[in-house]
């Protein structure tokens, strides 16, 4: 008697299995979404922090100095040029990232036709 209940307690496992596949199906498409949002916010802070340590480090001469804001001007575009040089490093990485896992996934796809056939 106890190997009907067996059974059945198999086939509603199977079947609450496959209920959770079904859900999760849906889920790396939003995480990947907040990837993507996350690179970004991270990519905004880069730029901003480059631009907020230039200024800071400029105002800060000036005050030592006493003179204009000659270095707060000339530190605040360093930052802004090195907060978009290291946007453009992230954005790389991030695409280089991306290009392999493409590649891999062409590999995969390349390698189960080839058993296949």
């Amino acid at each position: 008697m106890s190997e009907p209940d067996h059974k059945q307690q198999m086939q509603q496992l199977e079947a609450r299995l496959a209920a959770v596949k079904q859900t999760q199906q849906c889920g790396p498409k939003q995480e990947e979404h907040y990837s993507q949002a996350q690179h970004a916010w991270r990519m905004v802070i880069e730029l901003v922090a480059g631009l907020g340590i230039g200024f800071g480090i400029g105002y800060g001469l000036d005050s030592l100095f006493g003179t204009l804001p000659i270095f707060m001007l000339i530190f605040t575009i360093l930052g802004l040029v090195a907060g978009i040089k290291t946007m453009i490093r992230s954005a790389n990485e991030m695409q280089e990232q991306q290009l392999a896992e493409l590649a891999e996934k062409n590999d995969a796809d390349h390698t189960a036709k080839d058993e296949g056939a």
